[in-house]
């Protein structure tokens, strides 16, 4: 499953507007994800990937994808080893495993994922 893109987020401004386009347009349905602004979508039906919408936080926001590995912290040094930039550290998803965003050589913003079931709640 190692380097698998296995999530997308789209940034958002509208959340009714964003989830009546895609509802519409390609017959996603969305939860939102506790009191989060982030609603999550299968994305249709079938094999692929699922991501959410979450809130915009500045205009120059692209696209984020995540890419599946064994170990956050070892891809993480990794990264900066080979000229990425570390935007975050390792955090929590609960009860999913764990996700830490980095810069690429390229200036885009990429998330990793490191599943792990046993990831409690925060205290």
């Amino acid at each position: 499953m190692s380097g698998k893109v296995v999530h997308f987020e789209i940034p958002i401004d509208d959340s009714a507007r964003a989830t009546e386009f895609y509802s519409a347009t390609f017959g996603w349905e969305f939860q939102q994800w506790g009191p989060m602004e982030y609603w999550g979508t299968a994305a249709g039906t079938g094999e692929g990937i699922g991501g959410a919408l979450t809130k915009r936080e500045d205009a120059a926001q692209g696209l984020t994808f995540y890419i599946a590995v064994e170990n956050i912290d070892e891809t993480l040094a990794a990264i900066e080893s080979t000229g990425g930039t570390r935007l975050s550290e390792r955090m929590p998803i609960p009860g999913t495993g764990w996700m830490a965003l980095f810069r690429d050589t390229e200036g885009n913003r990429v998330g990793l994922f490191q599943e792990d079931p046993t990831v409690p709640l925060p205290s």
